[in-house]
């Protein structure tokens, strides 16, 4: 069954590119891992955060707003991706990032800086705390200045926000058909769970034998268990759509799988290993992934193929690859890379 979908501004190149990763499957010795690639949605290198801005963006101009407000990490790819499209609207932005370092103008950064958006930083402990009182200050600010706020909470991860990769996953449908595959798994980085929860609910809607899985990059699985159940639980209610057997109790027929214990020294930071296998991927395939999300869930995932864990006797897995290469130049550093040399 198809849902009716809410009023949706159309900013990202869809439907995007799907995939075999050929040399990489071959040296992994199986499953093949096809790559669904929405680093490639356009817009500014945006990736996964367009797909769902295009729903939440919808319903700030419906309600008149001319100021986008949203939060995350100083590198955050969503926060780079909402001033682009605050921009391409004609809309101001304003970014709560978190940093308890002076921050290097690098990355997406420098990107949120050339776009001209208004920033204010805040430490870690203090975002912890929870953003609504900044929130609160900020919104009352540009009221009494004659603006109105459209709040949007990190990775536009919430009832709004998961109508983008439903979509996505319709769009997975026809991929997998003309494709003639039928994959056991999709598996994404999982940050704030828009992603994740999206696609779990398309799935369900859409009839994809597939059991998705998001990859931790932060938090563990029993968060996102509580944080995507509870967006699930919100759109329902706000959309009264019903699917699944018992459709009084979507919650009952969703199941949320997350895959924990690649986070690594935490948010933000990659092991050696991560950085090594971006790499590899780069020179095999020129898949260019990052470190703080695609490039941990790539990893975890396939140690969970080599493990045996998880995707024992699967013969196709679809990685979604969410974009974000924008912040490896912050990171450039912790890359393993050769200089050229001087040319006779």
């Amino acid at each position: 069954m198809s849902p009716d979908y809410p009023p949706r501004v159309e900013l990202a190149r869809t439907p995007t590119p799907l995939y075999l990763l050929q040399r990489f499957s071959s040296e992994l010795g199986g499953p093949r891992i096809w790559v669904k690639r929405d680093d490639l949605t356009g817009f500014g290198l945006s990736g996964n955060k367009v797909r769902k801005l295009e729903f939440c963006l919808a319903e700030a101009l419906a309600q008149g707003c001319d100021t986008l407000l949203t939060c995350g990490g100083v590198q955050s790819n969503h926060c780079r991706a909402t001033a682009v499209a605050a921009r391409q609207l004609g809309l101001d932005v304003h970014l709560v990032l978190r940093t308890d370092e002076a921050p290097s103008r690098d990355g997406n950064l420098f990107i949120d800086q050339l776009l001209g958006a208004s920033i204010s930083y805040i430490s870690k402990a203090r975002y912890a705390a929870g953003t609504g009182t900044i929130y609160q200050r900020l919104i009352d600010d540009y009221a009494s200045r004659g603006h109105k706020v459209y709040p949007m909470p990190v990775g536009a991860s919430d009832e709004v926000g998961l109508w983008g990769y439903i979509a996505a996953s319709e769009e997975l449908q026809g991929d997998f058909s003309r494709l003639g595959i039928a994959p056991q798994h999709i598996v994404c980085a999982t940050g704030s769970g828009g992603t994740q929860g999206g696609l779990t609910l398309g799935a369900k809607l859409f009839g994809l034998a597939a059991r998705v899985w998001g990859v931790a990059v932060c938090d563990d699985a029993a968060y996102f268990e509580q944080k995507i159940g509870a967006d699930i639980e919100a759109w329902r209610a706000r959309y009264h759509y019903e699917c699944g057997e018992n459709p009084d109790s979507i919650d009952t027929n969703v199941s949320i799988a997350t895959i924990d214990g690649y986070v690594g020294p935490g948010y933000g930071r990659a092991t050696a290993e991560v950085f090594e296998l971006i790499t590899r991927l780069a020179r095999l395939e020129g898949l260019l992934l990052d470190p703080i999300y695609t490039g941990k869930a790539f990893h975890g995932m396939v140690e969970e193929i080599r493990s045996g864990q998880r995707f024992e006797g699967a013969d196709d897995i679809v990685f979604i690859h969410t974009g974000g290469f924008f912040a490896s130049y912050a990171q450039r550093q912790h890359f393993e890379l050769s200089d050229g040399t001087l040319a006779d």
